[in-house]
């Protein structure tokens, strides 16, 4: 039998395996084994005080679906036991099943992701995430899904990894208080590590209409820029989550480049769960918060409430009073103050001779397989 064969009997094998210990039957007794009481957090609707929570996580990885569950029912359980109606997930929570992986404890001492994947021959992080897709993608779902239903609150299950057709993304998913799906969001603005590693970037940005508001979910490097709170605010987003996972050493300034900052220019409440910890040789720090415009916030810096630390794990509570934010809108002439009309004179055309210049420099056109 040649190499070639055995190995791909090997994947086949391991891919059923993965199918299996994915199962949904499983994690979803868990669950209920966790004895969870529904809570009354949604029974009284008060636009003025939406409670919500930010989850910051101390990154684990776990071989057993059920590990997971149970890591991330922790924080839950704390939110909505101090009222939480909404709880909001940090980004690439996903990486916790890499422990998926036989022999991931050896691999998660090197120095980088390329450097674990070293001795695996021809084989790039996004392999990885592909091949690992189905089973990561069952678990995340089922767990995320099932709490927020057991729980019968709002969950923003932060990000993961995952295949679309032949394309891999960094999704962001809410769900119901009831467990089905609320919304999606594709990773639209990529870290130069996740295009490295060929992560391809999302292409649209929705706001979702529920019983506590009107919310966008963009994803992390998504706040760095003002057009993604711009266009979120303008289609009726009152509340912006953006889970984190930010891949430096701390540095509060640096941190309040996105979505503090896109919060004071664009008046909408933030909601910013974050993901801490160390893997694969890549640091992760950041401070889980919930955002407001200066004028709204007790102290008048524009924070209604923030993680004391920015390694550790932590659950932030803060009330929106959305009622407030609408007459502050209308105060300050949001969005009539805005000047659509000189935007598009000059933004049309420059966003079209960079779309233009971009097009020309891919290889495969503005057609290509990134533009998914």
């Amino acid at each position: 039998m040649s190499g070639s064969i055995w190995q791909a009997l090997q994947q086949q094998a391991f891919r059923l395996i993965l199918r299996w210990t994915a199962r949904g039957g499983p994690l979803r007794r868990a669950v209920a084994a966790m004895g969870i009481r529904r809570s009354p957090n949604l029974h009284r609707l008060d636009p003025a005080r939406v409670r919500v929570a930010a989850v910051q996580l101390e990154l684990d990885t776990f071989r057993r679906p059920e590990d997971f569950a149970r890591w991330v029912a922790r924080p839950l359980g704390d939110a909505v036991a101090r009222g939480a109606q909404l709880v909001a997930f940090p980004e690439d929570v996903g990486l916790a099943l890499l422990g998926l992986l036989p022999g991931f404890e050896r691999l998660a001492a090197a120095p980088s992701p390329q450097a674990a994947l070293a001795g695996l021959g021809d084989v790039g992080v996004a392999d990885v995430f592909r091949f690992l897709g189905p089973a990561v993608g069952r678990i995340y779902h089922t767990t995320f899904s099932a709490l927020a239903r057991a729980h019968g609150v709002f969950v923003h299950g932060g990000s993961v990894m995952l295949p679309r057709g032949r394309n891999l993304y960094n999704f962001g998913f809410l769900y119901g208080p009831d467990g089905r799906l609320v919304g999606r969001h594709a990773k639209a603005h990529l870290l130069p590590m996740e295009a490295e590693w060929g992560v391809c970037p999302g292409d649209s940005f929705d706001v979702y209409d529920t019983v506590l508001g009107r919310i966008g979910i963009p994803v992390c490097m998504d706040a760095t820029y003002f057009e993604t709170f711009r266009l979120l605010a303008l289609a009726g987003a009152e509340m912006v989550v953006v889970p984190i996972a930010n891949p430096e050493p701390y540095n509060e300034w640096h941190a309040r480049r996105g979505t503090w900052a896109r919060v004071q220019e664009t008046p909408v409440y933030g909601v910013v769960p974050a993901l801490v910890g160390r893997i694969l040789g890549i640091e992760l720090t950041g401070r889980a918060a919930v955002y407001a415009p200066l004028a709204l916030t007790p102290a008048g810096d524009g924070v209604l409430a923030q993680a004391r630390t920015w390694n550790r794990a932590e659950v932030v509570v803060a009330d929106l009073d959305l009622v407030r934010l609408r007459e502050y809108r209308r105060r300050a002439g949001f969005p009539g103050y805005l000047r659509p009309d000189l935007y598009e004179r000059y933004l049309e055309p420059a966003y079209r001779r960079l779309r233009d210049r971009r097009a020309a420099e891919s290889p495969s056109g503005p057609q290509g397989e990134a533009a998914g």
